[in-house]
C-alpha cells in the first residue's frame, strides 16, 4: 500500500509517519520508507543521530542511475536525457517492488533498525543554497515520483512517504500516486487550512483522503475538528511522552507507546489495508499518463527537445499482474 502523510509545517506529520512506520514495523510488515519533506526530519524521528541522517544517500542526486534502470528495453524512451518526473511505464521497463533488492535500493535506500524489525529508508535529499535560484524543490522530489509510477505493491506491503509541508505536491500528479492520504491537522483554523486546499484539488481524482488529528487536549478540539472536515476525521492523537522522549533522542522500547496512541495507528493501518480492494489499477495508469502528457506539453518537450508523449504505450497498464513479466528482465 503507498501512503503519503501531509500537513502544514509543524503539525506533527513527520512524527506520526514516523510512528507508524515503527507501528508497522513492529508487525513484521515490509515497509519502505521515504522522506520527500523539504526539511528532511525522518531520519532522525525513526532514530538516526543528526550525522547518520545527514550521511543518507539522495536520491536526487542519483536521478541518472534511476532512469537508467527504470528506462530497461522500453523502446519509446529514446534516452535517459528524454525521461521526466512523469515519464510512464510502458513494455521493457523494468518496475519496482517492495520486497525485492534492485539497484535503486542499493544506490539510494539504507536500512533502519526499529524495534522489532527493520525498514528502508529513502530521502530525496535536502534543499541547499546551491538550489537557490536556479532549481525548485519539485525537482528533488521528481525521482519520488518516477519510482511510485514504476513500483508495484501488493497487499501488506507498505511505501510510507513523509511529504512536503503544504500543497506543494499539487505541481505535479505526485498527490495522485497513493492508495491513502493521512493529512495531519491540529484543531485550529490553520490547521484545518491544508485539508480543504487538498479535499478541492483531489476531489476529481478519487484520492481517498483521511484526517488524523494531531495535539488534541480534549473533547472541545475533537468536536471543532468534526465540524471542520465531517467524517474524513479518521483519528484523533493526544499527548504522548513517549514521543517526547524520542524528540530529545532517548526513545524507550516502542512497545511502550502509550495504548490509546498505539490503537489510533492500528486505525490508521486499517484504513490503509482497506483501500487495497478500491484499486484501480486502470484509473491509476490514467492519471499517470495524465499527468506527464500535461507535463510534456507545459515544459517536458522544450526541455528535453523530444515529444514525450510518445513515450505513452497505450496498451500498458501498470498492475500487479506485471510483476513476473518485470522479474524476467533483472
Amino acid at each position: 500500500m503507498k501512503i503519503a502523510f501531509v500537513g502544514k509545517g509543524g503539525s506533527g506529520k513527520t512524527t506520526l509517519s514516523s510512528l507508524f512506520i515503527r507501528h508497522l514495523a513492529a508487525s513484521g510488515s515490509p515497509v519502505v520508507a521515504v522522506d520527500a519533506d523539504i526539511n528532511q526530519h525522518l531520519g532522525t524521528a525513526l532514530g538516526l543521530d543528526e550525522a547518520e541522517a545527514a550521511g543518507l544517500p539522495a536520491m536526487g542526486e542519483r536521478l541518472p542511475l534511476i532512469k537508467d534502470y527504470l528506462r530497461g528495453s522500453n523502446p519509446r524512451i529514446a534516452s535517459t536525457e528524454t525521461m521526466i518526473k512523469t515519464t510512464p511505464p510502458g513494455e521493457g521497463s523494468r518496475l519496482l517492488r517492495v520486497r525485492e533488492n534492485n539497484p535503486v535500493y542499493d544506490a539510494c535506500a539504507r536500512p533502519v533498525e526499529l524495534d522489532g524489525g527493520a525498514v528502508r529508508l529513502m530521502v530525496t535529499g535536502p534543499f541547499t543554497e546551491a538550489d537557490l535560484g536556479v532549481a525548485c524543490y519539485h525537482s528533488k522530489t521528481g525521482a519520488v515520483e518516477l519510482c511510485l509510477n514504476h513500483l508495484i505493491d501488493g497487499q501488506s506491503e507498505y511505501v510510507v512517504v513523509d511529504m512536503t509541508a503544504g500543497s506543494d505536491s499539487f505541481a505535479s500528479g505526485l498527490f495522485t500516486r497513493f492508495d491513502i492520504t493521512f493529512l495531519v491537522a491540529e484543531p485550529t483554523r490553520k490547521g484545518v487550512s491544508v485539508y480543504r486546499q487538498y479535499k478541492e484539488y483531489a476531489r476529481d481524482f478519487g484520492v481517498v483522503l483521511k484526517v488524523v488529528g494531531n495535539k488534541v487536549q480534549g473533547q472541545d478540539d475533537i468536536d471543532f475538528l468534526r465540524t471542520e472536515v465531517g467524517d474524513d476525521l479518521l483519528v484523533t492523537v493526544g499527548h504522548s511522552d513517549w514521543v517526547r522522549a524520542m524528540e530529545k533522542g532517548r526513545p524507550p522500547r516502542f512497545e511502550l507507546l502509550e495504548q490509546p496512541n498505539r490503537r489510533s495507528l492500528r486505525t490508521l493501518q486499517t484504513a490503509a489495508d482497506a483501500t487495497y480492494e478500491l484499486r484501480d489499477w486502470e484509473r491509476y495508469t490514467r492519471q499517470m499518463v495524465h499527468f506527464h502528457l500535461k507535463n510534456a506539453s507545459s515544459w517536458g518537450n522544450e526541455k528535453t527537445g523530444a515529444d514525450l508523449a510518445a513515450q505513452v504505450d497505450p496498451g500498458f497498464v501498470l498492475d500487479e499482474r506485471c510483476a513476473s513479466a518485470a522479474a524476467q528482465l533483472t
